[in-house]
């Protein structure tokens, strides 16, 4: 069967996340509805990261095995005609081998991470930032962030339900840029644990407040222990903002 890969993005707001949900709509059930539509028979995509609920994506890849040759065109723009009221897109198709595999062919992720440090609730970034009222020391943040990048475990910053078979990871970046009125966090790694972004990003504001010492970071890092993680980050700030092949 030839098999396309789909470059996706979507405002996660209103979904339970990428994964088929009983309780919800998800990102994957509608962009496989809008497939099944066209191409006439059931499919089933498989993508590089699950996000969660309210997590959004500039550049989510899957693929999808079709039982018949389709234009790549005619894949991404009938694709977009059923989800014309959904915020989902897709951006671009690409037929690629059937050793493809938009999960376990992947070299890295990209993340980002949005904060809006001002007084003002956003009206425009509503459910697209972390609001955070107060103003965040960014570079402190930024310098903490440092003690993070390289391989570790990172069972401080995994959540209970992961799945993940190791808590061993290899964070490749971590930046925390000052752009406009927001901070930005910048998070790049082959893989990431369930909550891992979140969890670091939680940890960081602690930082950016004055609450927390640059140095505590390595130490909860260092402590491999989740009670000792702040509170997790809304997912509200969080895309999944590239991957590599």
């Amino acid at each position: 069967m030839p098999r396309y890969k789909l470059v996706i993005e979507y405002d996660g707001t209103p979904f339970s996340g990428w994964q088929r949900q009983l309780n919800g709509p998800s990102v994957q059930q509608s962009v496989e509805e809008a497939v099944e539509a066209f191409c006439g028979h059931a499919v089933r995509l498989h993508c590089a990261g699950r996000t969660d609920a309210g997590v959004h994506a500039t550049h989510q890849v899957a693929h999808v095995d079709l039982d018949k040759d389709w234009r790549t065109d005619v894949v991404r723009d009938a694709s977009n005609a059923r989800l014309k009221r959904l915020p989902v897109a897709v951006l671009s198709a690409e037929a690629v081998p059937d050793t493809f595999d938009a999960r376990i062919s992947a070299t890295r992720r990209y993340y980002i991470y949005r904060i809006l440090d001002r007084r003002a609730q956003p009206a425009l970034d509503a459910n697209r930032v972390w609001h955070v009222p107060v103003k965040l020391d960014h570079e402190a943040m930024d310098r903490a962030a440092k003690a993070l990048i390289g391989h570790h475990d990172f069972t401080t910053f995994r959540a209970a339900e992961c799945q993940a078979n190791s808590p061993l990871r290899t964070l490749d970046r971590f930046d925390c840029r000052r752009e406009g009125a927001e901070i930005v966090a910048y998070v790049h790694a082959r893989s990431f644990l369930h909550h891992q972004v979140r969890s670091m990003v939680g940890c960081l504001k602690m930082v950016g407040i004055g609450r927390w010492p640059e140095n505590k970071v390595g130490k909860v890092l260092a402590a491999r222990d989740r009670s000792q993680c702040a509170a997790l980050a809304p997912p509200s700030g969080l895309y999944l903002a590239g991957v590599d092949y």
